[in-house]
């Protein structure tokens, strides 16, 4: 909520914004398109937006590998809300005082080991309750890294974005940070895996289900899309997405329409605006058309 947002900064006058809030499971957003637009993209724009009235002098946004190419409400709105920071960070850095305004810097995530709805934790619960595990596909795979990657790519992408933080100075504007994951992992080699690491013999001892893709689900993520091409930076180990930025003149009358689509609970005005700001975004399981009670 603008009002809410605007009152709680000016009572922190914060430097530094970790925007972390955000509905990120896929099938739950499929079936909640109103909630997870208006939270994954409104809420972001409104975040965005009172960092710069405030003075904040560095928002971090973080995303997901989901926002590459993305088949699911959740990806596709937070590639919206990529493109929006990317955009207002470009602006800032056109033109004389490129050290003015706020800084917008964006961190992609794979899964997080251990986080909540992660895999892993989902296996031990499955593990320990005699099996069987649930896997949705034998060839989907997944990007992953632990809580302490996840942590540091943060911080280091928050120094580094910072006025001033990048050795390579106005170079960064508008880019994605992004941890080499190294290669994906079937999902079903680590179900497999878990089970032998437990003393116990995949298939005999424990069975693994095929229980089928979920809604908004794919097969494989990707860390990159196609014209983001990948920058080393100083810091090993993280990399930068060039930008594939919108042009702020088109995408702040969008995103109030998405806003009013939403305040309408209109699904399908929302995923004609969605599928305008994101062309890349195919549905490959029809949403919910409803927001779900509750």
């Amino acid at each position: 909520d603008t009002d809410r947002i605007a009152r709680i900064f000016a009572g922190f006058q914060a430097d530094l914004v970790f925007h972390a809030a955000a509905l990120k499971h896929v099938p739950l957003v499929e079936g909640n398109i109103v909630e997870g637009t208006t939270t994954n993209v409104n809420g972001t724009a409104n975040i965005a937006d009172t960092c710069v009235n405030t003075g904040v002098s560095t928002m971090v946004l973080i995303s997901t590998d989901k926002a590459v190419n993305p088949t699911s409400i959740m990806g596709a709105t937070k590639r919206i809300a990529e493109s929006y920071c990317q955009a207002l960070d470009l602006e800032r850095g056109d033109g004389p005082g490129k050290d003015k305004g706020t800084r917008f810097v964006t961190v992609r995530f794979g899964n997080v080991l251990g986080s909540t709805g992660s895999v892993v934790p989902l296996f031990q619960r499955q593990l320990a309750g005699g099996g069987p595990l649930t896997v949705t596909h034998p060839e989907m795979t997944r990007y992953f890294m632990t809580v302490r990657e996840a942590v540091e790519l943060v911080l280091q992408a928050s120094a580094l974005g910072s006025p001033g933080g990048s050795p390579q100075g106005d170079n960064d504007n508008g880019k994605i940070f992004v941890l080499d994951m190294g290669e994906p992992i079937r999902i079903m080699d680590l179900a497999e895996q878990m089970i032998r690491l437990a003393g116990l013999k995949p298939g005999k001892d424990i069975k693994i289900d095929i229980v089928g893709v979920r809604p908004g689900e794919k097969l494989f993520e990707e860390i990159f899309h196609g014209a983001e091409p990948p920058v080393a930076t100083e810091s090993p180990g993280i990399l930068l997405a060039a930008p594939r930025a919108g042009n702020l003149d088109d995408l702040r009358p969008a995103l109030e329409e998405l806003a009013q689509a939403c305040r309408n609970d209109d699904a399908e005005a929302i995923l004609a605006v969605i599928q305008r700001l994101v062309p890349e975004y195919h549905v490959q399981n029809e949403p919910g058309a409803k927001t779900a009670a509750g």
